[in-house]
């Protein structure tokens, strides 16, 4: 996956015009400007050829408003149309003329057609399979930007740069992005986890590391009728010795619900989980020569060792 997505980055870098053209046609953008009640003047950088040009902008190793417009204007000329002056500020205040929630429904667009794409062949035992993972992000040093996103607390005021917490939400079968939350640096990564658990639809696995392989992780998931494969959390201790064996490192035990919830969840919210939950424990080592020999503990909703779509 990796590599394919260097390979379509380089593809869509080296491409002369606006090569976004052909993967997200005019008829999806007006869709959408349509939704967010959107009108605009017949000019040069309509919202079409600038959100074109934006893409186009964010994939190129020259990300200048320059190197934009140049390349509208070389997909101008290639159609036969009046060329525009070099001059970046037209396109400049059309980048910001388009409003956040465009983006956001494109986004959103792309990534439910890419999922009806798949042939079933290509997923997980029939099933989709959603990774999960966070990151954080700097930005420009902007007031706004400092007021939405402050600054880490140990830095002096005006000595750092406005910080994000993000969590995205990818398919395995496409590679792409199909949710994303972001917040302020402070936000936990698992509070905007937990708020995209929502969007997982019955049948889906989630698939994340040990920083998601709590309680009330699971339990989120096990309520959106969706199932979990997360590393086990590095504090909680796992004794293969107890609960039901399945086999050679692989058995179920019962997670009892934790007396308090997590700062960022309501005392309603936390009293709609279960008691408890049974989940599978399954240990493996991983070799590498030249590294130390590493063990890993998975836990998972998929309880049936038998059946060969929920074994591991």
């Amino acid at each position: 996956m990796p590599n394919s997505a260097e390979i379509l980055q380089q593809k869509f870098a080296n491409s002369f015009g606006l090569p976004f053209q052909t993967v997200l046609p005019e008829s999806v953008i007006a869709e959408v400007l349509e939704a967010e009640e959107i009108s605009y003047r017949n000019r040069i950088f309509n919202p079409f050829v600038t959100i074109w040009a934006f893409l186009s902008q964010v994939l190129d190793a020259d990300k200048s408003n320059r190197n934009a417009v140049s390349r509208v204007i070389a997909w101008l000329a290639g159609t036969g149309q009046q060329v525009p002056s070099d001059n970046t500020g037209g396109y400049t205040q059309a980048k910001q003329r388009l409003p956040e929630g465009i983006f956001k429904r494109l986004f959103e667009h792309t990534a439910q057609q890419l999922e009806q794409q798949v042939p079933e062949v290509q997923l997980w035992c029939g099933r989709q399979v959603k990774l999960l993972d966070g990151s954080n992000v700097s930005m420009p040093d902007t007031d706004a930007n400092q007021k939405a996103y402050p600054q880490h607390s140990n830095q002096k005021a005006g000595c750092g740069f406005p910080l994000a917490k993000l969590v995205v939400m990818f398919s395995l079968a496409t590679g792409a992005a199909i949710g994303v939350l972001i917040d302020p640096f402070k936000v936990s990564e698992l509070e905007l986890a937990r708020r995209l658990y929502a969007s997982l639809e019955p049948g889906d696995v989630a698939l994340a590391d040990r920083a998601y392989g709590t309680y009330v992780d699971l339990a989120c998931v096990i309520a959106q009728g969706a199932d979990a494969v997360f590393r086990c959390h590095q504090g909680r201790l796992s004794d293969f010795r107890r609960g039901k064996r399945l086999g050679k490192d692989d058995h179920l035990v019962t997670w009892n619900k934790p007396p308090k919830p997590p700062k960022h969840m309501s005392a309603q919210a936390f009293a709609q989980l279960p008691e408890f939950i049974t989940v599978r424990q399954i240990r493996f080592q991983v070799v590498q020569p030249g590294y130390r020999t590493k063990t890993i503990i998975v836990v998972t909703t998929l309880l049936d060792a038998k059946t060969r779509c929920s074994s591991f």
